[in-house]
């Protein structure tokens, strides 16, 4: 088996690196929100939680008003 790695550089102008900024920290909130859901839900009742019920809380996340900035 081989394996292969790529690097890349990147140069972004200003405005670039605010939108991936942004969006970073968009994918950061939502990720961390998501495992915490699906941590709490085994920690109490041994459930797992799957793509359709992350997916699911998703939508409603962006339908809350202090998280509207992710629609």
């Amino acid at each position: 088996m081989v394996e292969k790695a790529y690097k890349f550089r990147l140069y972004p102008t200003p405005e670039q690196e605010n939108l991936l900024r942004r969006t970073l920290g968009c994918v950061r909130l939502i990720y961390n929100k998501a495992l915490a859901a699906r941590t709490q839900a085994w920690q109490e009742n041994k459930e797992r939680v799957g793509y359709k019920q992350t997916s699911a809380m998703l939508t409603n996340w962006k339908k809350q008003e202090d998280l509207d900035f992710l629609t």
